[in-house]
């Protein structure tokens, strides 16, 4: 290789010759291609370098690389795990307060079946208590309990049933806190105090009613009394039962105040049966008195004569009247009686009815209180058409107005 010679500055070209054998060749070398080379050598020196250098960490790389994908993978597992955990944590209590709803929702449609029975057993009372007229009594239908129909076998009870489990699916996206606080317990729980209200309402009304039996009953007889009316000793025994505190309603308790309900009604309708056989009507309702009981002027002879009865002033043909049951023991002409009726009732009473036009019963029949017996006329020993009025005791006459006088006073009661 030699160098060419320049002129002035100018630098002569490298040249490379090559000999071989009788042929020589030779190779000028710019500068440009030199650097050329030296770049394209320095290059390929780099990349060889970052060859070798990525061969040899390359390995290192992967494992980092796999390491962190497995570090995010557990992550993402544990973080699934957990949420699984949570779901199943959320879906059991789900479950749970929906079974314990379920369980509610059956122990209140069977405390409402219950309540049905009671309705059932109440309400003949009530009718019974309303026909005596004892305090307003007034039936409770089976329809105005809350869940009238969620009961097992009814056609609509899982319709009903439904209708309750409505508000439960709200538990379904509840937290776990909050289910305690959902409001289809709060329903249930309005629904438990819609039957307990009842229920003591049931119990209150049947002790209401026993004790309005009691003060009717009481009031008969005490006004009886008054009247003069001699009761017999098993008519005016006293009734009563144990008190029994309202601070817990039971079956029991249930029980025991409709049975002290019907032996209340029983005791009235006995007392008022009794004061019924007594001659307490009036045997010609709306007609005056023309003469009293005792002793009087006799108004054909004008003498003192006494009268076995009172006269009421009863125009031919007026509609005369049983004064109480019993039974007829005459009927028919009686001397000075005329035309006459005479009834057997209890406690020893018997009543006639004289001077009739016409007799409507006969003999050995049975008569009610205010049953028409005859018509009033002026048969017999009369002066005119009017009624005589006798009741007897024992065979003797006794003033019928006690006994009117009872009728008046205890018209309210019967």
């Amino acid at each position: 290789m030699r160098k060419t010679s320049s002129f002035g500055k100018r630098k002569q070209p490298h040249t490379i010759i090559i000999a071989q054998g009788d042929k020589v060749r030779h190779f000028e070398i710019r500068p440009w291609v030199a650097a050329l080379a030296l770049s394209v050598i320095l290059a390929g020196s780099v990349g060889y370098l970052g060859a070798t250098a990525y061969l040899i960490f390359r390995d290192d790389l992967i494992n980092a690389s796999l390491v962190r994908q497995a570090r995010i993978q557990h992550a993402y597992e544990d973080r699934i795990s957990a949420l699984r955990a949570q779901v199943d944590r959320i879906t059991s209590h789900r479950l749970l307060d929906k079974q314990f709803v379920e369980t509610r929702i059956a122990e209140l449609a069977s405390r409402q079946d219950l309540l049905a029975q009671r309705s059932a057993t109440i309400n003949p009372l009530l009718e019974r208590a309303s026909g005596l007229k004892i305090g307003g009594a007034g039936a409770l239908p089976s329809g105005s309990l809350p869940v009238p129909q969620v009961r097992p076998g009814s056609a609509t009870a899982g319709s009903d049933r439904q209708a309750l489990l409505a508000d439960v699916d709200p538990l379904v996206t509840a937290s776990v806190d909050a289910l305690p606080e959902d409001k289809s317990l709060t329903s249930l729980t309005g629904v438990r105090d819609e039957l307990t209200a009842i229920e003591y309402n049931q119990v209150r009304q049947l002790r209401s009613l026993t004790v309005a039996a009691y003060e009717e009953r009481n009031a008969i007889i005490e006004t009886a009394r008054k009247a003069g009316l001699s009761l017999r000793e098993q008519e005016m025994d006293a009734v009563g039962g144990p008190f029994v505190p309202a601070d817990q309603v039971d079956g029991e308790r249930f029980h025991l105040e409709a049975k002290e309900l019907r032996a209340a009604l029983d005791a009235l309708d006995q007392t008022r049966a009794a004061i019924r056989t007594f001659p307490i009507a009036n045997p010609a309702p709306g007609r005056s008195i023309s003469s009293g009981f005792g002793n009087r002027r006799d108004p054909i002879i004008g003498k003192s004569a006494f009268h076995a009865g009172i006269d009421f002033r009863t125009p031919t043909g007026t509609p005369i009247r049983a004064t109480a049951s019993g039974k007829v023991v005459r009927a028919g002409r009686a001397g000075g009686y005329g035309k006459l009726v005479e009834i057997e009732h209890a406690n020893g009473l018997r009543t006639r009815y004289a001077h009739l036009s016409k007799i409507h019963v006969r003999k050995g029949q049975r008569v009610e209180a205010g049953m028409t017996v005859g018509a009033a006329g002026s048969t017999g020993r009369s002066t005119g058409p009017h009624l005589h009025y006798e009741v007897r005791s024992g065979g003797k006459a006794v003033n019928p107005m006690t006994y009117l006088k009872a009728g008046t006073r205890l018209r309210d009661y019967l």
